[in-house]
């Protein structure tokens, strides 16, 4: 790589979790509704577990987990099959929607966010591993309170959703960015720091609204200072573990990541090792 500064041109958002949902409540609480009809009980740490990837693959990896799979075996006296995924699936489909009405809020300064990344020029692309029906369900809410992307892409888009990187190079493919190194990928997963990783852009872990603190805007902040920075400091170390190149506290500390980012070289990018929180 040449030893050049390369501008940032594209922010690749996820949804839940980073730019709407404080918490990424919707696809928790409709996993836990869909296996409770089933009459499996999980946690809402089991259902955060997969969280990042495709819905029927988030399914899947849960029904797969040694725990639920034994709940499962204990309420059936067998294992689980295709026909119970699709099953399942089908019956998740309208909960999601429906959880997604109640959990759309945008997390907060965004808006600001955005319109600074805009007057620097940057475009804005929409990720998710929600269906698309799903998908097209957040952005019609986000349009409404103002946060519009220049194109919103989902797993339904793709051959494979999170991690693999499709959805991050569609979305360079949509807006007509590249290389790589010009795009910055921000998610609130594990599954998104690898689909960003894996797509060879810088890939950032936003943290205090992230399903990996799973908590509400108001529980949060209900917290005292140090179990905030507790939570913050779980959740960065997770992304970290996964390749971060740098995680935040909160999605308002982007710009200045992205500054930080825009004059780091091809050459270094040790630079952002992600070795601290940047707040």
């Amino acid at each position: 790589m040449a030893n050049s500064h390369i501008a940032t041109r594209l922010v690749v958002f996820d949804w839940a979790g980073t730019t709407i949902d404080f918490g990424s409540r919707a696809p928790a609480a409709a996993f836990a509704e869909v296996f409770a009809a089933n009459g499996v009980s999980v946690t809402d740490l089991e259902a955060r577990g997969p969280m990042g990837l495709n819905k029927r693959e988030h399914l899947i990896a849960m029904l797969n987990d040694p725990s639920i799979a034994e709940r499962w075996e204990k309420r059936y006296g067998r294992s689980w099959t295709e026909e119970d995924v699709d099953r399942m699936y089908d019956s998740f489909v309208p909960v999601q929607l429906e959880a997604i009405q109640r959990h759309a809020g945008l997390v907060p300064g965004l808006l600001d966010v955005v319109k600074e990344l805009r007057q620097q020029g940057i475009k804005i692309v929409g990720t998710t591993g929600y269906f698309d029906a799903a998908a097209h369900a957040v952005l019609q809410s986000a349009c409404q309170a103002g946060y519009v992307p220049d194109a919103n892409l989902c797993a339904d888009d793709v051959p494979q959703g999170r991690p693999a990187p499709w959805m991050i190079y569609r979305a360079m493919e949509a807006t007509g960015v590249f290389p790589a190194s010009s795009v910055v990928k921000v998610g609130d997963t594990v599954a998104d720091i690898q689909a960003g990783v894996a797509a060879g852009c810088w890939s950032i872990g936003v943290c205090d609204s992230s399903s990996l603190v799973g908590l509400s805007e108001r529980q949060f902040q209900s917290l005292s200072t140090a179990e905030q920075v507790d939570r913050v400091d779980q959740a960065a170390e997770a992304f970290r573990n996964a390749g971060a190149h740098a995680t935040i506290r909160s999605l308002c500390d982007l710009p200045g990541l992205i500054q930080r980012i825009s004059n780091a070289t091809t050459a270094e990018p040790h630079v952002l090792d992600g070795r601290a929180v940047l707040a």
